[in-house]
């Protein structure tokens, strides 16, 4: 366990069988959503989370919230493995790691106002806060920017960043050391998002919560994150700090995503090389065998036999900081441009 990381996740595994169907002709087959995902973060520090759809992010910030069962592997919260705990234990852990959906109306029963909606986490914990429960969501209100006298309000009434600072209030009430926000504001509108994306800021520069953001826009992830780790069919694929890898991407999967950032100056944007992926992801109940990206990696056409070979039959290393998951990292090249 690193010194100073509130969680460390190791090895975790999500595999979901499937017994028969159009995915699994014939016999039973296992679709790997996560297959051998390890990071770690550090207390009141944010690692973004990156992949295409479809390459388990969801899926694993749902193990780390222990709203799914991994299928193997370590999540360590605070030095305690929490993968396999069950009935009290798994009560009292639902203290330190609350969730951030992604869709705010979605996240919020419509038939409950957003003052017993917020309240419902410390009613399920049984606390109760000095000054009452009710002047507490009050406090939580106010603190994510919306109003006192909003408590007997339902969802319908309010905007969709509203709603959304509503969920944040809710997830913050028990003061978790984790919180797993699941694109947050991917359903908001740009203005929106930059608020909600400072007032996250705000509320760990004054808590010390650690985040595991979640999302798609990586000039969000750039502007919150201070680890970021790259995803591709359910594997890590790469991870390190948000300015080395943001400026010296290394992993020939990393460098497409990083590629397709559009670029506000047009004259960086026409210098800055465009990498073209081919083909569609894989299935993950059919993966290719060694390199996963070996598929559509603009690298491997460039290999010799020999090399190709290798990509074939070997998994790469897992990804650590600095020394990503590709057998032929240094023939990558840099980026012409990287994203602003």
């Amino acid at each position: 366990m690193e010194q100073h990381a509130i969680l460390q996740v190791e090895n975790l595994q999500k595999h979901f069988p499937i017994k028969s169907g159009l995915l699994a002709p014939g016999g039973k087959r296992t679709v790997k959503a996560v297959d051998g995902v390890s990071f770690s973060l550090e207390r009141g520090k944010t690692l973004g989370l990156v992949g295409e759809s479809g390459c388990g992010k969801s899926t694993t910030g749902r193990m780390i919230a222990r709203l799914m069962d991994p299928t193997a592997g370590r999540i360590m919260v605070d030095g305690v493995d929490i993968s396999q705990l069950r009935g009290k234990d798994l009560y009292h852990f639902r203290r330190k790691v609350q969730m951030i959906f992604q869709d705010p109306f979605a996240s919020l029963n419509p038939r409950q106002s957003i003052g017993t909606a917020i309240a419902a986490p410390m009613v399920a914990q049984k606390i109760t806060p000095p000054g009452g429960l009710k002047n507490r969501v009050k406090e939580l209100l106010e603190q994510v920017g919306l109003k006192a006298e909003h408590y007997n309000r339902f969802p319908h009434e309010f905007s969709g960043g509203q709603r959304q600072r509503v969920g944040i209030a809710r997830a913050i009430s028990l003061n978790p050391s984790v919180i797993v926000c699941d694109e947050p504001v991917s359903a908001l509108d740009v203005s929106v998002q930059a608020q909600v994306v400072n007032l996250l800021q705000e509320i760990q520069q004054d808590t010390g919560v650690s985040y595991i953001f979640i999302a798609h826009d990586l000039s969000v992830v750039r502007h919150i994150s201070d680890e970021v780790a790259v995803m591709y069919l359910g594997k890590m694929v790469e991870q390190g700090s948000r300015d080395e890898l943001f400026a010296g991407p290394r992993h020939p999967y990393t460098r497409a995503l990083l590629s397709a950032v559009p670029l506000p100056d047009p004259r960086q944007a026409r210098a800055q090389e465009k990498i073209r992926l081919r083909g569609d992801l894989p299935s993950p109940a059919n993966p290719p065998s060694g390199c996963v990206f070996r598929t559509r990696c603009p690298l491997f056409g460039t290999l010799g036999e020999e090399q190709r070979q290798l990509c074939i039959d070997v998994v790469p290393a897992p990804a650590v900081a600095g020394s990503p998951a590709c057998h032929h990292t240094a023939l990558a090249g840099p980026l012409a441009a990287g994203v602003q």
